[in-house]
């Protein structure tokens, strides 16, 4: 038997050297499980993403609360000898190491993978930048806007005739990039254990994104088609959109197949938008598609939003609202599946923050604190880790190691 609240990274600890969003966020993700993370942060300043978004009583934003749950903080000038000793000291007693320097710079301070590997021969680097840690633009800064127009997501972002638009988040490469870091660092904890490795794991921002575009990398290297931008529409499948309803709301559609096709003509009562001259097959619908668009549209707008995903469940075609924020909140699957849970600050009262992905059966990951106070853990760690008395921190205190 498990023991209760046994989780998946208990005893596994993890320095989490990084700021903003997509290396924090994979650092997040291994603490639900159970990772103990310390958080290393300017002495002052901490990382900026605790003063970016929506400022809240604890003196921070409520993106840092959310997004630093479970995690210690410390502060640490990684810049001074003595800083970078202590954290000389911290990897010889931690597993991973996440960091988001632009490449070069911890190797500038001493601190590169080759160095801190000498320290601790099976310790595991996660290094996220902008274009990775090799390539002509390793040195290049980047965001996730500047990622999603690299990789090609933003190129297909708009409608036919307009300009590229966000894809619904700027920050979605952020924590694409994080979940593809946090991938990499378990399969590393797999290896280290199963061959005694350490390793490096090298994540840039637009690989991520690039990976999930479907085939249309390998559809141009054969003969060089370029996707264009398509709206709510589809390359492979028609009707596959966004709807409008009688009440002003959209429907999502997924019709992908002739069968699912076969059912909604059903439920929308068209059995003869079927027939074999018709739209019966998936070229047939693709080369007609404005007009098949057009067909569903004026179906759609006859009724209600709650009519038409009624209608469409019953026949078995999978379509769906597009939920505002508000939506959301209010739907009985987000409620049931527990998918936004209230926790509290001390400073900042309640807060309903998302919960954990993915669900674990037997070792559930959990969010167990919302981001900490800068520096909050400073004695902990220092004292309770690596054993300084309080001369010592004060001392590291006043030279602004610390």
């Amino acid at each position: 038997m498990i023991a209760a609240r046994q989780q998946p990274l208990h005893g596994i600890r993890v320095l989490d050297l990084a700021t903003m969003i997509a290396a924090p966020y994979c650092a997040s993700i291994l603490g639900e499980f159970g990772a103990e993370v310390i958080k290393v942060e300017m002495p002052g300043k901490g990382d900026p993403w605790r003063y970016f978004g929506t400022m809240t009583e604890a003196g921070s934003t409520l993106n840092w609360l959310n997004e630093a749950r479970n995690k210690k903080s410390i502060t640490l000038d990684l810049r001074k000898p003595e800083g970078a000793d202590l954290l000389r000291q911290l990897v010889a007693k931690s597993d991973v190491l996440i960091e988001n320097f632009r490449p070069g710079t911890l190797e500038k301070w001493g601190l590169g993978f080759d160095a801190l590997k000498a320290i601790k021969s099976d310790l595991i680097m996660v290094r996220v930048s902008a274009y990775g840690q090799t390539g002509p633009y390793k040195n290049r800064p980047g965001y996730a806007r500047v990622a999603h127009g690299f990789s090609g997501l933003t190129y297909l972002a708009g409608e036919p005739d307009g300009p590229p638009v966000i894809p619904g988040s700027t920050s979605l490469a952020d924590y694409i990039t994080g979940a593809f870091g946090a991938i990499g660092a378990l399969m590393s904890i797999i290896a280290r254990d199963r061959f005694k490795v350490g390793q490096m794991v090298d994540v840039s921002l637009y690989e991520g994104v690039f990976r999930m575009l479907d085939e249309m990398a390998t559809l141009y290297a054969r003969d060089g088609t370029i996707r264009e931008r398509m709206g709510a529409d589809t390359v492979n499948a028609v009707p596959h959109s966004h709807y409008e309803t009688k009440d002003g709301r959209w429907i999502a559609l997924a019709c992908s197949s002739d069968k699912m096709f076969e059912r909604l003509a059903r439920v929308m009562d068209r059995e003869d938008l079927i027939a074999p001259d018709r739209f019966a097959t998936v070229a047939q619908r693709v080369d007609r598609r404005e007009e098949v668009n057009g067909i569903v549209a004026d179906w759609m707008r006859k009724f209600t939003c709650d009519e038409i995903v009624r209608r469409c469940l019953e026949g078995d075609v999978p379509a769906g609202p597009i939920n505002s924020v508000a939506d959301i909140f209010l739907d009985p699957t987000v409620k049931a599946r527990e998918n936004l849970i209230e926790r509290d600050q001390a400073k900042a009262g309640k807060l309903v923050v998302h919960n954990v992905v993915a669900r674990l059966s037997e070792t559930p990951g959990s969010v167990d604190t919302l981001g900490p106070d800068l520096g909050q853990h400073n004695q902990d760690v220092y004292s309770g880790l690596l054993g300084l008395g309080l001369e010592d921190l004060q001392r590291l205190r006043t030279g602004g190691v610390i």
